[in-house]
């Protein structure tokens, strides 16, 4: 699916051009590769992993599938940067090198049904518990939330704001050694760089806070030092959350770090609306926030959107917003081959529930499916 050439059979479109369909191939501009069609397989949490954060062979097989099954891109669930900042049992880790043999089987299976291969890296900050990692949290501030059992984090001193920064680069260097094409960093879902780019849970007075420049500064400093270590031809996305007001992000204010971030030196901008579809809470006859983001990202950045997508005809109305890419989720565990619908104008796939019989014929491990019942209504 990718490759530095259009393929004879796909139409080739360059970024938000007013006619896109979901199954039109898209070339990345700043690395030249060619996505087959518009659908990414967003990271999504799956507990397959071992104690020590290398893949087991189920993870590797449930997401080797999709991939296999059309996804133009393929993410990995979140991985850890740090031994101490996992934010779950059976999470993917990409802190040490014990782990490369497992990054390099997934990453070279993957890139071998010519999908584009990401690894999504992380750090889970104040919710990374100390009941998972026995140390206290830390964080940019010292914070709590519910579920943190009255614990406050600890906040980062700037020598160690600078030490994560260099995990995070180290994390993206072993990614690369394995062989994925690219990072996606996680700057969302309320985990550690979201909560520095939170006003509500950054409130430091050194220049990791304050203003927004100063707030984005963690996510900065990262671009930059990732982009020194892995060369210009390794691909970093970055993904945010437009609003989680009880972290302090507010939706003006993510518009402009897309803005800055999208003068720096990044390959694709996903913003996480868990919803794609739903109003602004004070503007609720006003653009999406698909299409208040795709105004102002630059052309030559591809923007992907995910949220609540399930049918092709929610596919095409969210590129009709404005998004370069398609995320999904739900939809993919349940449908490998979601992506290989696309063309087909009202493919709408069964939704959940699901039984389990049908979530292990799709290469979900029994342990996926335990973790899967926690989500209301997903398997009978």
């Amino acid at each position: 699916m990718i490759g530095l050439h259009t393929s004879a059979k796909h139409q080739e479109v360059t970024l938000r051009e007013a006619v896109m369909s979901p199954h039109q191939s898209l070339t990345l501009p700043r690395t030249g590769h060619v996505l087959e069609n518009r659908s990414v397989l967003a990271a999504m949490t799956n507990k397959q992993s071992n104690k020590d954060g290398t893949l087991s062979d189920e993870e590797i097989k449930w997401l080797v599938r999709r991939a296999k099954d059309g996804f133009a891109i393929t993410t990995t669930a979140a991985a850890n940067v740090t031994e101490l900042g996992r934010g779950w049992k059976g999470e993917m880790g990409v802190w040490g090198d014990h782990q490369l043999p497992g990054l390099t089987k997934m990453a070279t299976l993957l890139n071998e049904t010519g999908t584009l291969s990401l690894a999504q890296i992380f750090h889970g900050g104040m919710r990374a518990p100390k009941s998972l990692n026995g140390v206290q949290p830390i964080s940019a501030s010292e914070n709590t939330e519910d579920g943190m059992e009255g614990l406050y984090t600890r906040a980062l001193t700037h020598e160690e704001v600078l030490a994560m920064i260099q995990s995070f680069t180290d994390a993206a260097v072993r990614c690369q050694k394995a062989g994925f094409h690219g990072v996606e960093l996680h700057g969302a879902h309320s985990y550690l760089i979201c909560q520095f780019l939170g006003s509500v849970t950054n409130r430091r007075e050194d220049e990791w806070g304050g203003d927004l420049m100063g707030r984005s500064k963690f996510l900065r400093d990262m671009i930059t030092s990732v982009r020194e270590a892995t060369g210009p031809d390794f691909i970093i996305a970055v993904r945010i959350s437009p609003i989680i007001e009880k972290a302090g992000i507010f939706l003006h204010e993510s518009l402009e770090l897309a803005g800055i971030i999208c003068q720096m030196d990044i390959d694709m901008l996903h913003i996480s609306c868990w919803d794609v579809f739903q109003s602004v809470a004070d503007d609720e006859d006003g653009p999406s926030i698909t299409k208040r983001f795709a105004e102002l990202v630059p052309k030559h950045i591809p923007l992907i959107s995910t949220g609540a997508v399930w049918t092709s005809q929610d596919a095409q109305w969210l590129l009709d917003e404005g998004a370069d890419l398609v995320g999904v989720a739900r939809v993919a565990i349940a449908h490998p081959d979601w992506a290989m619908h696309l063309h087909e104008p009202n493919y709408s796939p069964e939704r959940p529930p699901f039984t389990e019989q049908h979530l292990l014929d799709v290469d979900l491990s029994p342990v996926f499916v335990d973790y899967m019942r926690k989500w209301k209504n997903f398997v009978k």
